[in-house]
């Protein structure tokens, strides 16, 4: 579990918050999503998400700053990448979580 603190700089909730807190809006996650399984550039994840580059870009600095996804230059082109396998484990899990049937949270077991 995670300790408590009253001092929020040296509270790791409060960056987990952000980090959710970022994720919590639909096109990031959805851009991070495109980002999982492949390096995607930022022409690429506009075009797949049908997202204006401009868009796409702002949020991927919002992303890159939270540590969320991570930036490789190959040449003159910049490919984006889930952060690491804590991100996309997350996600995946999380996918897996909302796709599960409602019935097996059933209050009712009778």
């Amino acid at each position: 579990m995670l300790p408590q603190s009253t001092d929020d700089r040296d509270d790791p909730v409060v960056p987990l918050a952000d980090l959710f807190r970022l994720l919590g809006d639909p096109t990031r996650l959805r851009i991070v999503l495109a980002c999982v399984d492949e390096q995607r550039a930022v022409g690429a994840i506009a075009e797949s998400l049908g997202l204006s580059q401009s868009l796409v870009s702002h949020h991927l600095r919002l992303l890159r700053a939270a540590r969320i996804v991570r930036a490789e230059r190959q040449g003159k082109q910049v490919f984006y990448l889930a952060a690491d396998r804590h991100i996309s484990g997350m996600l995946a899990g999380m996918l897996e979580h909302v796709a599960e049937p409602l019935s097996e949270f059933s209050l009712d077991q009778s």
